[in-house]
């Protein structure tokens, strides 16, 4: 079949369409396409955005009109708290665009974009074209935790993956797909369920993390919040990868310094994430921590699946906020990219991190974080940071200064260690 696919000037028309209030029959026509396929592009790539009304900011709470404390609301945090969603979200056109009443509205909008929504196919057609990346380790991972709550005690996948969430290196839907293929020791047998369903076609369009999680999160989300706090540090946080299935390395890159930490974990989960930053908090104290990490950005790896536990201690105090950069645009980090050169000097890409310990990767960052900067006046990160920060936070963090002749980027740092 010719043109089955929408191409982005055919999606600037649905988007106008619908912005016009037309139907989806006269915009299908118009493209001399089946109104069905309108619909479902439309359901398949939208974008959540969580913006208020003029002079109102954003808030989808059942009682905001009538609260007392609708100035300093809280929102999800209040106990009387019930989120409102708007009913005419239910039917044609499912999206905020042609809404005569967008502009006075404070609950979440849903919006049909071409360009997110090109953008958003382009990366789902590049994912179902590439087949698996998952190495054999992962898979023996992945393995542990399903075989045995879904073989031996008959769990369903659904329950198995949404209870052990932050173990899980990919999303549910990566992992029916990996029983179909047969990578996975869980069969289609096991689910009895699925084995009594016939085979559905779908075209749906997942992120490595639930879209949920970037609801007031997104790039643009930042972007608004660092106009309103131009003076806030911001800090990126990414992976580096050595072999697939092996131990992986958490970067956190401060960018007003640019002095970066680095921690080990065996398994690339949300909860080895979630452990680091409660370790770290534990080291420097709530308050510091507060100072250290006012905002976060990241990308939407699945080990940055769970916000809210990043964001909040386990006594449910707020120490950050997270945002997440656009799928494939590495750019909006692109000084913590910059950084990970200097890991690269001394672990090529693809080079395994498995004979490694956390002593070891904190030796590496000291000597990356002693190396001299054009761009901060020829000043190491380290000597920046404790003049921000503080030594003792540096030294509690496993980071101490190496004097300027003694810095080397390679693995000769690890002999006597």
């Amino acid at each position: 079949m010719k043109n089955k696919h929408l191409s982005y000037d055919e999606r600037l028309m649905i988007e106008k369409g619908i912005t016009n209030n037309k139907s989806f029959k006269k915009i299908a026509a118009k493209l001399e396409k089946n109104c069905t396929t309108v619909a479902r592009e439309i359901k398949n790539h939208y974008t959540v955005e969580n913006t208020g009304a003029y002079g109102r900011k954003f808030n989808d709470c059942i009682y905001r009109t009538r609260c007392s404390i609708r100035k300093d609301c809280p929102l999800q945090k209040c106990c009387e708290y019930q989120k409102e969603e708007c009913p005419l979200l239910l039917k044609p056109p499912y999206v905020c665009n042609g809404c005569k009443n967008r502009m006075n509205c404070t609950l979440t909008k849903y919006l049909y974009k071409a360009e997110y929504a090109q953008r958003e196919y382009s990366e789902m057609l590049k994912e179902t074209r590439s087949g698996t990346t998952f190495s054999n380790k992962e898979l023996d991972y992945m393995n542990s935790i399903l075989y045995p709550l879904v073989t031996i005690q008959r769990q369903s996948i659904h329950h198995a993956y949404i209870n052990n969430l932050d173990k899980m290196i990919c999303s549910e839907k990566e992992i029916y797909r990996l029983v179909d293929l047969g990578l996975l020791k869980v069969r289609n047998i096991d689910m009895p369920r699925k084995v009594r369903r016939r085979i559905r076609r779908k075209n749906e369009r997942h992120f490595k993390i639930d879209k949920k999680c970037r609801i007031g999160r997104t790039y643009q989300d930042f972007l608004k919040y660092m106009e309103k706090h131009p003076d806030v540090a911001v800090v990126e946080m990414d992976s580096v990868e050595g072999t697939k299935g092996g131990k992986v390395l958490l970067t956190i890159h401060f960018k007003n310094t640019s002095f970066m930490l680095s921690f080990i974990r065996d398994a690339n989960t949300a909860q080895s994430v979630i452990d680091i930053f409660d370790e770290i908090q534990e080291k420097v104290g709530l308050d510091n921590f507060k100072k250290l990490f006012p905002i976060i950005l990241t990308d939407n790896g699945t080990e940055f699946s769970d916000p809210t536990k990043i964001e909040y201690d386990k006594d449910g105090n707020q120490r950050t906020k997270i945002f997440y950069c656009d799928p494939s645009s590495p750019e909006e980090k692109g000084a913590c990219e910059v950084n990970h050169e200097m890991i690269r000097r001394i672990f090529e890409k693809g080079e395994s991190f498995d004979e490694y310990n956390q002593e070891q990767i904190s030796l590496m960052m000291s000597h990356i974080n002693s190396y001299s900067r054009a761009k901060l006046n020829d000043k190491k990160p380290i000597e920046i940071f404790n003049l921000v920060y503080g030594e003792e936070i540096s030294k509690s963090l496993g980071i101490i200064e190496i004097s300027s002749n003694d810095v080397t980027l390679t693995k000769k740092i690890f002999k006597n260690s």
